[in-house]
């Protein structure tokens, strides 16, 4: 089955392209991966401070994902899997893609405000000729009307 690897983060932009890949993958029978990607400079403390706080990060990055799989299994009908991972994050993405043969699609959001893009989208699309697929930029503020016509 194919999968859109989409990105969990902070960001607006990231529930537009939830949204985008959910619908996709449900117009298509094909599933979707969520990716968060914790910073490791996020864990810089002393060992068991770090500790705690990579627990945390990690309930915190759950109890997001937990919206976004409701919504994607009672609106959508997709069940989506939550992949952690921990490191930089355009290296963390890029492995991810490597390591699972079923991902075909990578869905980003893009910033709408005056810094552009964002950092992901700024970097991923410098390497998008030499990744294995393709990759989807979806407007941070398109409505849900707009993307619902064009998945």
């Amino acid at each position: 089955m194919r999968k859109f690897l989409v990105i969990l983060d902070d960001s607006r932009e990231c529930l537009n392209a939830m949204r985008f890949a959910a619908m996709r993958a449900a117009n298509t029978g094909g599933g979707v991966e969520i990716l968060s990607v914790v910073p490791p400079e996020e864990f810089n403390h002393w060992i068991g401070v770090g500790e705690v706080m990579r627990e945390e990060a990690r309930e915190r990055i759950e109890v997001h994902y937990e919206v976004f799989a409701k919504w994607m299994r009672d609106r959508q009908g997709i069940d989506p899997e939550l992949v952690i991972r921990e490191g930089r994050p355009v290296d963390e993405i890029l492995a991810q893609i490597h390591e699972d043969p079923e991902i075909g699609v990578l869905v980003l959001g893009a910033g709408t405000d005056k810094k552009g893009p964002g950092p992901l989208v700024t970097e991923l699309t410098k390497s998008a000729g030499s990744l294995p697929i393709p990759i989807t930029i979806v407007p941070g503020n398109l409505s849900r009307e707009k993307l619902e016509a064009i998945t």
